[in-house]
């Protein structure tokens, strides 16, 4: 569609194409309100041709599709520090490109980027739009948009591979980013993986037929491996759950006792120093009477007041004076509410490391910083996170973390000190979004294939398909 002036006229999302790149067809996102354009893009690697820096990275041209798969090379132009809009600061690489949108075509910038979480494969920004396109917002689709037959033409024929295995995933939320990349990436793979909300689960306890029924009657006893993804508000009921697949013959990633040991922060901090691993000075105490010397045991204000309860930063209170810290420790106390006080790592500078191991390895590291004004490194309240190169201590410190309280996949949070890398704590459940995000790694895949490897479950030779349009 063209306006009176020959500039098109776009929707909210259009369909483009890349001939350069090899690209025929994917589907942007309009935004006039970014800057530049940008590309979703995975394993980016950079070298040398003729003098001049390149870079080369494959793509998934569409959306909810990681089997189909384009490796793309061209000249590096530039590179950038871009925040997205999760709130994460990256720097990525510019590159320069053929754009074509219906018979126009002209050149393009495109940073590249991990897109997995924002649903569209393509940005389309305003400068790549100056002059040539207007946007009307009430609209989608306005070009031509391809048919199946020709996607099938481009990416080839959609075939389902039926010899995988069944994975249950126990979780609350089937909406969730690292469930949905957890269900994306098994299905990738050949598996077929059913979403169990935890509480439309039930159990038979029998000594002779222990069963799991879901929701309707159907038994879950049909299963290869769960993927215990429990929310903190769910450690009962859900362990319960893992406990009780597990009676069954079924494998549990993770169990339901190295979750129960992860859950309750005090007896895993106790844990950890009884394997000699090092973790800020912490207190607890029962009785508010005991608020000042509990104070003076972390070295005094400033200190860190932290529910045992929470999660993702929640219930975790910097208190910078005495006085300070005595209010928030008795209203906890007062609302019958368990806590640690911890000492507070001033050299720190609001920043901490998040080591994601899987069946004893350190697979991906970023570090994460705290939003201005905040005192703790958080991306879901406005932090920003980083690729980071870690010490072969604090590696060594992550997998223990994780051997000692005998997780198979966890986020081990570490913080820097002037006393060398100590645990701040160590999640059972840890989301995927931010950690892939700024690596660009596919750790869902990361875990799905440690299932395949303990099931020893051999992935058969296959071509790339188009699972889904």
């Amino acid at each position: 569609m063209t306006s009176s002036n020959n500039k098109i006229i776009v929707g909210s999302e259009e369909w483009c194409s890349f001939p350069a790149l090899g690209i025929p067809a994917i589907k942007a996102r309009v935004d006039s309100g970014a800057k530049t354009s940008s590309i979703h893009a995975f394993n980016i690697q950079t070298f040398r041709r003729e003098g001049l820096l390149w870079v080369s990275f494959e793509v998934h041209p569409l959306q909810k599709d990681r089997r189909t798969v384009l490796r793309c090379e061209r000249p590096v132009v530039d590179k950038r520090s871009v925040k997205s809009s999760s709130g994460i600061s990256e720097t990525r690489y510019v590159i320069s490109t053929l754009i074509k949108v219906e018979s126009e075509t002209w050149e393009v910038e495109l940073t590249l980027a991990n897109r997995d979480s924002m649903g569209y494969r393509m940005l389309l920004g305003r400068e790549a739009m100056k002059g040539r396109i207007l946007v009307d917002p009430e609209l989608s689709l306005c070009l031509n948009e391809p048919s199946k037959e020709q996607l099938y033409d481009w990416y080839g024929q959609p075939q389902k591979n039926k010899s995988g295995l069944k994975i249950g995933l126990l979780a609350s939320n089937p909406d969730l980013y690292s469930n949905m990349r957890l269900m994306e990436a098994a299905e990738e793979r050949g598996h077929e993986m059913v979403f169990l909300n935890i509480k439309y689960c039930y159990m038979k306890v029998d000594e002779q037929a222990p069963e799991v029924h879901y929701r309707g009657g159907k038994i879950l006893n049909d299963l290869d491996a769960v993927v215990t993804r429990i929310r903190p508000s769910m450690t009962f009921y859900g362990c319960a759950l893992a406990r009780q697949f597990e009676s069954m013959g079924i494998y549990t990633v993770n169990s339901s006792s190295a979750i129960s040991q992860s859950r309750d922060k005090l007896f895993s901090l106790q844990l950890m120093l009884k394997s000699g691993i090092g973790i800020p000075t912490t207190g607890f105490a029962h009785s508010p009477m005991d608020t000042s010397d509990l104070i003076e045991m972390v070295g005094g204000a400033p200190l860190i007041v932290k529910l045992l309860e929470g999660t993702q930063g929640r219930g975790v209170v910097l208190a910078e004076t005495k006085k300070a810290a005595e209010s928030v420790i008795n209203a906890f106390k007062a609302l019958h509410a368990n806590l640690l006080v911890q000492e507070f790592i001033k050299e720190a500078d609001g920043k901490d490391l998040r080591c994601f191991v899987i069946d004893g390895k350190v697979v991906a590291s970023i570090q994460r910083t705290a939003a201005p004004g905040e005192f703790r490194a958080n991306i879901h309240q406005g932090g920003s996170a980083s690729v980071v190169k870690i010490t072969p201590e604090e590696r060594r410190l992550a997998t223990l973390s994780a051997k000692v309280l005998g997780l198979k996949v966890a986020g081990v949070d570490i913080i820097r000190s002037s006393k060398g890398p100590l645990l701040l704590e160590v999640n059972s459940s840890p989301g995927l979004e931010g950690i892939e995000s700024a690596t660009g790694k596919d750790i869902a895949g990361h875990i799905i294939a440690s299932i395949e490897k303990r099931l020893k479950w051999e992935r058969p030779v296959s071509s790339s398909v188009l699972e889904t349009l």
